[in-house]
């Protein structure tokens, strides 16, 4: 989590260019009371309205919120949402960095969505979909070009409103490639072809079956028709958005590459109007910023969680990211601790995903340096790595009277704390053999001061082929030492 919070704080500054379709979010607010006399529809009382900047547009705004230095590209028409646009442009932050084209004769995509107690009732679309012209591609094309180099990223917000035509779309990402910076895309429609070469792209599920022509009902489903696509359209990595499921991230060259599976982060759902559009800004900031793309998804999937739980198309800022970090690792930190049958449920998993499973225990009662170090290599020869911890009860069988210092609570919790554990198990036995009788581990990890023979499940881990690590100690560090010192 604290590589995270640098991760984020990573942001400020990173100059990232959105390119996209932008229209007018509208939000009509008020209450109901009563339904018609008319027909069986709710009378929605009127109370405000407001306005502000959607498609490509909040993906602009989220940016900025985020402490990046957007530059934002998109063309409107010569309308009264298209000068509504404009001058919300000119009074706000990202009015320096835009290069908007104004189209004659086009239209403005509106959207206008009525609320009645924090509940969207009804959504209105002013459609434009159909290609900009030439003369509007070129000025795009010439804009980028201007800017290419001095940005750390490019967003293609594609929401198929006719900005992001085919030519359009393969122009930019070879104009980046050529530069070395990575392009993030928020797909629209089932032609992946224009955006063939892209470093990311980010459909949620439905649109992955469109675009790949798959069954995506399943996880293993979404990995296989991420890495159709990938491989079909040379893309470097598949971000599928999958609701309150989370997301999939599959990455790897010609699709063969990992997958890593985030839960959802949403406590409370209120509007998942938006949400994309954060997702596709926290992500392509955080590869301008030089985050790999796994650790960028998190990132990306906390901002989502922080922003359906606010009312309308919003943005999510840095102080609301670090504060959903915070709770993630508070959360998980108590996740962490487990029954040894949740245990065993949770392993299996990961077998299942083809995870390395290693197990190490003790009494650990004050962490020091030395086990940190032994945590550290037991999690270096695994994938995943369970902690045994012997209880209050054992700990004073094995340690005296004066043991253990602290409980078994707040040891479970100082251990599930740490990066390199991903879950502990409390034992009440004075050895954790049937701990690892019962999970099987791959990998079997004990402190250098014992030989293989001593070491307890030893002769079981190898009997079906796994294998015992001794850790290097690391030398001048005991409980017991430290305590003698405190006692003095």
């Amino acid at each position: 989590m604290s590589d995270l919070a640098r991760d984020v704080e990573a942001l400020a500054g990173t100059p990232v260019l959105c390119v996209g379709d932008l229209m007018l979010d509208r939000f009509v607010y008020g209450s109901v009371e009563r339904i018609s006399p008319e027909a069986p529809i709710p009378v929605l009382r009127i109370e405000r309205r407001a306005s502000m900047l959607g498609g490509a547009g909040n993906v602009a705004a989220n940016l900025d919120a985020l402490g990046c230095q957007p530059r934002f590209l998109s063309v409107v028409g010569d309308d009264e949402a298209g000068s509504a646009i404009l001058h919300r442009l000119a009074e706000g932050r990202l009015g320096e960095a835009c290069h908007i084209v104004t189209e004659p004769g086009r239209r403005t995509t509106e959207k206008t969505r009525y609320f009645a107690h924090n509940q969207q009732l009804l959504r209105t679309d002013h459609e434009t979909v159909s290609p900009i012209t030439a003369a509007s591609r070129d000025s795009l094309l010439a804009a980028a070009r201007t800017l290419i180099k001095d940005v750390q990223a490019v967003i293609l917000s594609d929401y198929g409103k006719g900005v992001l035509t085919a030519d359009l779309c393969q122009a930019l990402i070879a104009m980046a490639r050529e530069v070395g910076r990575p392009v993030i895309v928020d797909p629209k429609g089932s032609d992946y072809e224009r955006y063939r070469g892209a470093g990311v792209v980010t459909p949620n599920r439905r649109e992955l079956g469109q675009a790949s022509g798959l069954p995506v009902g399943s996880d293993e489903e979404i990995v296989r028709a991420a890495r159709l696509l990938m491989e079909r359209h040379g893309l470097g990595a598949v971000v599928a958005t999958r609701s309150e499921q989370g997301m999939t991230v599959v990455t790897g060259a010609n699709g063969n590459g990992d997958e890593t599976r985030l839960p959802a982060e949403a406590r409370e759902v209120f509007d998942v109007s938006g949400a994309g559009d954060t997702v596709v800004a926290t992500l392509g900031a955080a590869l301008g910023a030089g985050v790999p793309v796994v650790d960028a998804a998190r990132l990306a999937n906390l901002a989502a969680g922080v922003v359906v739980g606010k009312v309308g198309t919003a943005v999510v800022r840095v102080p609301e990211l670090l504060a959903a970090l915070h709770h993630q690792e508070w959360a998980e930190g108590e996740a962490k601790v487990v029954s040894l049958d949740t245990a065993g449920e949770r392993v299996e998993r990961w077998r299942r995903q083809g995870y390395r499973v290693g197990f190490t225990n003790g009494c650990f009662d004050l962490i020091h340096p030395g086990h940190v170090s032994l945590l550290q290599q037991a999690r270096a020869a695994c994938d995943r790595l369970v902690v045994g911890l012997n209880s209050d009860g054992s700990v004073h069988r094995l340690k005296g009277e004066t043991r253990p210092v602290q409980t078994e609570v707040a040891r479970a919790t100082v251990l599930a704390s740490l990066r390199p554990v991903d879950l502990v198990v409390v034992f009440a036995e004075d050895t954790p053999l049937a701990v690892i009788q019962a999970l099987r581990p791959d990998v079997l990890v004990k402190g250098a001061d014992y030989r293989i023979e001593q070491v307890v499940g030893a002769e079981l881990v190898q009997s079906y082929g796994g294998r015992v690590v001794l850790a290097d100690l690391s030398e001048g560090h005991s409980t017991t030492a430290t305590i003698a010192r405190m006692m003095r």
